[in-house]
């Protein structure tokens, strides 16, 4: 049996820490008194139940919560660091890779992830190298979110045996 104490255990000492430190007024800390540190406090927890307690399954949402909650702090804070909606889907994709590790399923979603936040982080570059197809290629895109919803939809309604 998975131990359940530890994801409650996490959240209430992140959250006791974080109100702690607001109510403390430590000029320190003033940056993280915001919601994408309760994300990542979440997000914690979640991979700490994962990890520590074997639940792999929960390591997935730590991912994503964890790593929206670090996108929100650091886009407007380092100059590298993409303000872009592939960032997100890259972080889902590192999510399913690291749940792979541990459960042994979702490589292919993680694989069609990180094809996507690609695809979506460098769109100018991958259109330019196509020079003079760049037209076509432009026409094509316009249709991309309806290949997505039919890989969804075939994914839901084929299950593979």
């Amino acid at each position: 049996m998975k131990n359940q104490r530890i994801f409650p255990g996490i959240i209430l000492i992140g959250f006791g820490i974080y109100f702690y430190l607001q109510q403390s007024n430590i000029t320190v800390f003033q940056e993280f008194y915001t919601w994408p540190t309760l994300l990542m406090i979440v997000g914690l927890a979640f991979l700490g139940q994962g990890y520590l307690a074997k639940d792999y399954e929960a390591i997935l949402p730590g991912v994503i919560l964890f790593g929206f909650g670090l996108h929100f702090h650091v886009v407007n804070r380092l100059a590298i660091w993409p303000n872009h909606i592939g960032t997100f889907i890259m972080i889902i994709s590192l999510g399913f890779f690291l749940r792979y590790q541990k459960v042994g399923t979702g490589f292919f979603q993680g694989v069609l992830f990180l094809i996507l936040a690609v695809l979506l982080l460098f769109y100018d570059k991958i259109t330019g190298w196509f020079g003079h197809l760049e037209n076509r290629v432009s026409m094509a895109w316009k249709f991309w979110p309806a290949a997505l919803v039919l890989i969804g939809v075939y994914l839901i309604i084929f299950k593979k045996k």
